[in-house]
């Protein structure tokens, strides 16, 4: 079966610095794919540039059986991806910002109103519809734009840090809202700082410096590594990529 993502040496270069350096990796179709590395390790332009945001400098990759490069129109209409800021209208309530990117995705009438009620129900976000979004909490605001990425219904759901300085609670609150998407067929592949979140993912993809120095599911590579935990095993992946 053909992977949902597949990159072949793909590479990003800003001037004399490699942010991406000749990744490889391949994401099968129903699973939560996590990239995990320090600031500055590549995750958001890997991400970037497998949402058709950001050119390669070199080297390919395929979404949804498209070339990021050659058809990003095709992969746009096929993923939703929520950055770290997410464009949320802070003087428009809950509702009023679902409306407003339904509109943008050309989703009206029953649809729109179908959909609106679905996300509500299943983010527990009901009671709040009527809240402007500038007070929402952190937690609460990273529902939101979750919805609002959902509403198009994508097959991939691309995530850069979502729980990133969220509380412990809503980030558990956020994991359960993930694995009912994963029910419901649609693909997750995400950047955290999270080590532990990591350990929720089917397989992690750890970068070091713009490489990718370990890809395995979590049990694997705590294993391969003698580590108790994914952040043991992420500082041994280092020391021993350091060490070539």
């Amino acid at each position: 079966m053909e992977p949902i993502i597949e990159t072949r040496d793909l590479t990003r270069r800003f001037g004399p610095l490699t942010a991406v350096d000749h990744l490889n990796l391949t994401v099968s179709a129903g699973e939560i794919f996590g990239l995990v590395g320090p600031d500055g390790a590549g995750k958001t332009t890997t991400l970037r540039m497998l949402c058709g945001l950001m050119e390669p400098s070199e080297g390919s990759a395929r979404v949804a059986g498209h070339d990021v490069s050659r058809e990003s129109r095709q992969v746009k209409d096929r993923i939703g991806y929520m950055a770290q800021r997410f464009g949320l209208y802070a003087d428009l309530t809950v509702e009023e910002n679902m409306i407003f990117y339904a509109d943008l995705f050309a989703i009206t009438g029953a649809e729109r109103d179908n959909l609106t009620a679905q996300l509500l129900r299943m983010t527990r976000m009901e009671p709040f519809r009527a809240r402007q979004a500038g007070q929402l909490s952190g937690g609460m605001k990273q529902k939101l734009a979750l919805m609002c990425t959902l509403l198009h219904k994508p097959e991939i759901l691309f995530l850069d840090e979502p729980t990133n300085g969220v509380d412990p609670v809503s980030r558990r609150d956020f994991w359960a809202i993930l694995y009912q998407l994963l029910k419901d067929g649609i693909t997750i592949f995400m950047t955290t700082a999270y080590l532990d979140e990591a350990e929720r993912c089917h397989r992690v993809g750890l970068m070091h410096r713009g490489k990718l120095i370990r890809c395995s599911p979590p049990d694997v590579m705590k294993r391969e590594t003698g580590a108790a935990n994914m952040e043991g095993a992420f500082i041994q992946a280092i020391h021993s990529a350091e060490a070539q």
